[in-house]
């Protein structure tokens, strides 16, 4: 096997990814505190081509180093949004048409591998701080959670690894609609 140079790998110009259609899935960040997370967000935002970002509360906003050195210029193609709390985001997303999840551990909460999804509809997943997880006053605003089963110790994932997962698991489910 040869690894393949980036020039082989056909990748779109952030000109091209902001005119290509892109998964109905909105990423909320719910006062992230590491710029380090948030640019891996970018990063797997547009890995996956997620339609947006929306980054509440004290999560930082590019353009920012810190944000830039995990994005990699995922921070200059996916397209963003700043709103100051969190709830005000999800009051817009809902009023927008979106179904909107919190990603936190809750009663009654639908695990991941269980997610089913609509042709059609559009989602907007919210992820929490590092430490406090989504804020109760936001989950008890969205439609549903889901949830990651763990199988450790521990009882959380670091949150931009957990955006990863999530969205590839909206990607396979919605790609498989068509």
């Amino acid at each position: 096997m040869r690894k393949l140079r980036t020039i082989e790998m056909s990748r779109l110009s952030v000109e091209e990814f902001k005119e290509a259609p892109k998964l109905p899935l909105v990423v909320v960040l719910d006062n992230v505190r590491s710029l380090y997370n948030v640019g891996s967000v970018f990063r797997s935002g547009d890995a996956f081509r997620v339609e947006s970002i929306y980054l509440c509360g004290i999560t930082a906003t590019p353009p920012n180093a810190e944000i830039h050195k995990t994005a990699l210029g995922g921070e200059d193609s996916v397209d963003w949004k700043y709103f100051a709390t969190t709830e005000e985001a999800v009051n817009q997303l809902k009023a927008d048409g979106y179904f909107v999840y919190s990603i936190e551990q809750v009663e009654g909460s639908t695990k991941l591998q269980r997610l089913e999804t609509g042709q059609g509809q559009r989602y907007a997943v919210v992820f929490g701080n590092e430490v406090k997880g989504v804020s109760q006053s936001v989950v008890d605003l969205c439609d549903g959670c889901l949830e990651i089963p763990q199988f450790g110790t521990k009882h959380s994932l670091n949150v931009s690894v957990t955006a990863g997962i999530v969205i590839w698991e909206f990607l396979k489910k919605m790609k498989n609609e068509k």
